[in-house]
Formats: C-alpha cells, sequence, structure tokens
C-alpha cells in the first residue's frame, strides 16, 4: 500500500455510499482487507504507509490498534448497512502491512472475530496474513489457526545475507524454513515472497533464493522487481552511489529464471508475478483474495491508508495512524476521499489488471480500434494465438516481461 493517497472527492462523514454500489452486489462477492501499519524497522526499499513503534501513541498505537481498527469494522458493517449493500459473508480476509504478526497474534484474531460476528465466512474462505519470518513463534501461528486463519504469505525476500542486508530486512535465511515448518504444523497454507533485482544481487544469488524458497515446499510464491520508489533510503543510495541502480534487462533476465525454476517445480504462474503450486487451471493455492481485487470485486480495507471498493466506488482512509483512530473515536468514517468510476475508466483497469492473469482478458472487453492490435501482438510473440482464437488474450512469457507495453497498446 503506497503511502501517498490519490486525490478525490469529499469522502461523507457517516460513510454512507451512492445507490450504484448497492446495485448487484448480492451476486458479488465480498472480501476484507486489514492494513496492519508496524514495522520493526523502516526497510530501505518500501515506500508503504508503515511506523515503528516510537512514531505512534495514542490510538494509534500498536496496544490499543486491535480495539481500534474492530471499531471500523462495526462502523463499516453499519454504513453498508445504512447504503443498502446487502450483508454478504467474506470469501477472503487478508491482514497486510506493515508487519501484521507484530501484533500479538491474540489481536489479529480480535479483528478477525469481530469481521466474522458482523458477515460471517463464506465456506472454505481463505484468511491469509503477512508475517516476516522473525515476527512469528510456533505458538502464534497456532492461535491464528484457532482463530480462522488458514493461510500466512512470509516475506522471505532473499536466502542471501548481503541482499537481506542492502533490503534492510532483520531475519537470517535459516529463520525461514523453521517459519515455515511452524506453520504447517498449526495446519496453515503456506505462500513465500520474493524480491529480484536488488542492487549486487548476482544471477547465482537469485537462484540460490528460488531454490531455498522451494527446498521449504511452500504452496505459493510471489516474485517481485525491485522498484526504486522516490524518498526511500534505496533510492538516496543509488543516487549517491553508495549501492549500483536496477537495471531492466538484469531484472528481465532473473523473471525468466524464476518462471523457468518454478514450472520446473511444478508452479505455474496465474498472475505474472505469482505462482501457485499445481496446475495451471488450478485455484486451490492461488491467492484469492489477490484475485478478487485484479477481477474487480468488493472489498472494504481498514485501517490508515487502507483503499477500498464497492461497486464501482472506491474510497481510501487518512494516512496517519493518529488521525484514524481520531476520527473513529469522534464515530465518524476515516475516509480521506474517493471516486465513483465510470464506465471508461472501469474498462481500462479490467485490462490493465486481467491482461495479467494466466486466465486471460476476454476479447469481447476490447472495442474495434484495440482488436485491431490483436493480430500483431500474436506476430510479436506477445500473447497466445490458440488463446485468441478461443477468445481470451493470454500473455506469453515474452508477454508478461512487456505486460505494460501490451496494455499502452490495447488502450490506446
Amino acid at each position: 500500500m503506497p503511502s501517498t493517497l490519490p486525490l478525490g472527492d469529499p469522502a461523507p462523514a457517516d460513510g454512507a455510499l451512492p445507490p450504484q454500489a448497492a446495485a448487484g452486489a448480492a451476486g458479488r462477492g465480498f472480501s476484507l482487507y486489514a492494513h496492519i501499519p508496524f514495522c520493526a524497522v523502516r526497510c530501505g526499499y518500501c515506500d508503504f504507509n508503515t511506523y515503528t513503534a516510537k512514531e505512534l501513541g495514542g490510538g494509534a498505537s500498536q496496544d490499543a490498534y486491535a480495539a481500534t481498527a474492530a471499531s471500523e469494522v462495526r462502523f463499516a458493517a453499519s454504513a453498508l448497512d445504512a447504503s443498502g449493500v446487502p450483508r454478504r459473508p467474506l470469501s477472503t480476509v487478508f491482514f497486510g502491512g506493515g508487519t501484521p504478526t507484530l501484533l500479538p497474534a491474540e489481536d489479529l484474531a480480535t479483528i478477525l472475530t469481530t469481521a466474522v460476528e458482523e458477515w460471517g465466512l463464506e465456506p472454505g474462505a481463505e484468511v491469509t496474513t503477512e508475517a516476516n519470518p522473525d515476527s512469528v513463534t510456533a505458538e502464534s501461528l497456532v492461535t491464528l489457526a484457532a482463530a480462522g486463519f488458514t493461510r500466512v504469505s512470509f516475506g522471505m525476500q532473499s536466502a542471501v545475507p548481503h541482499v537481506l542486508r542492502v533490503l534492510d530486512r532483520t531475519h537470517t535465511p535459516s529463520r525461514v524454513p523453521e517459519a515455515v515448518r511452524w506453520a504447517r504444523e498449526a495446519g496453515l497454507d503456506v505462500s513465500l515472497d520474493l524480491i529480484y533485482g536488488t542492487p549486487a544481487e548476482s544471477l547465482d544469488d537469485w537462484r540460490a533464493s528460488l531454490d531455498a524458497a522451494l527446498a521449504c515446499e511452500p504452496d505459493h510464491v510471489s516474485a517481485y522487481a525491485l522498484i526504486v520508489e522516490e524518498g526511500t533510503k534505496l533510492a538516496a543510495q543509488i543516487r549517491r552511489g553508495q549501492v549500483p541502480d536496477v537495471d531492466d534487462d538484469d531484472h528481465a533476465e532473473k523473471y525468466e529464471l524464476a518462471d523457468a525454476v518454478l514450472a520446473d517445480a511444478g508452479f505455474s504462474w496465474y498472475e505474472v508475478s505469482n505462482w501457485a503450486r499445481g496446475d495451471a487451471g488450478s485455484v486451490r493455492y492461488a491467492c484469492r483474495h489477490n484475485l478478487a481485487y485484479w477481477n474487480g470485486g468488493d472489498w472494504w480495507g481498514i485501517g490508515p491508508g487502507a483503499h477500498s471498493h464497492v461497486g464501482g466506488v472506491r474510497w481510501w482512509n487518512v494516512k496517519h495512524p493518529t488521525a484514524y483512530a481520531a476520527r473513529l473515536g469522534e464515530g465518524t468514517s476515516p475516509a480521506a476521499g474517493r471516486e465513483t468510476l465510470d464506465d471508461e475508466t472501469r474498462h481500462v483497469e479490467r485490462v490493465l489488471l486481467q491482461i495479467r492473469l494466466a486466465s486471460g482478458l476476454p476479447v469481447a472487453e476490447l472495442g474495434p480500434e484495440s482488436r485491431s492490435e490483436v493480430a500483431g501482438l500474436i506476430a510479436e510473440g506477445l500473447v497466445e494465438g490458440a488463446a485468441a482464437l478461443r477468445g481470451r488474450l493470454v500473455l506469453t512469457l515474452r508477454g508478461r516481461l512487456l505486460a505494460d507495453a501490451v496494455v499502452r497498446r490495447l488502450l490506446a
């Protein structure tokens, strides 16, 4: 969750949504995102809306946060009721951050329990928390599983100590398999997050990280190219020449290696940066919460800076935890602004998101001018010709590397 909030229209203090949000809601899934904005240290590459414990106090403190977040859950349920949006059981819940597991497991359970009391859970619902390998214990993971969590996503990032140092990560590589073992013993599915393209990371370093991740036998792997965000410590280090800049060709080579290694290990890509164990058509281990985002589903995001979307209405909370806690303490919406998406914006977002999925973008979603690009994309090896004949645009490996360029051509 980037720390910079967009501009938008004023959001009402009572959280009421326009009639558009309720239209057809009964036929759509509903998810919850809980932003936990705390980190032990601020990683040098991170631009997310996070804070260390020393930076916060009052209702924004770690000790008070579970109660504050639970109050937004109750506010959300009331606001949706008043807006005529029918109550639907949650199909997915995702705790992100920050490092959610810096809070006691009992606090995360409190937030989840409050959400389940308000909305319920669908049978087989996916409930995930992100975690650092050094922010969990065997006991805390058992507590989370008992509370209803089904999945944990560990921020492994790398298995190479000098790469972890550049990223300011606090765990040692040996901690990852231990944390995964604890999660397995608690009955949780496991995802590992990796970052490639860190300055001074060699191709051998990256292969070592992939091999180490696969040795843990996870169900899911996310691999993200390092993006240097302005205003971060890493951006300043690169600007001063203390570490080398990132390189697009290096990113491409490492992405190709990741796809090959993961495929050989029985993983299938289902989104440009995500692979799940099993056949390409299987969704058993895909992150269903992220799929809800990519397919334009409904979700309420609780927490400072969190974004929400219901029926083409999107809003975002105030950024700072102190302001967030103060608004909820007054019984008013923590939303800083919102926008109602028009048909053109929703179309653009569908193209942006669905073209990144292995399931592809329906050709029927495109206008005549965009469809005229399809033959060229096939000829250039960017989309699969056989899939296009079946009415869907599916990116090839080369197309995934050039996904942004493909999108620009389809939206030109």
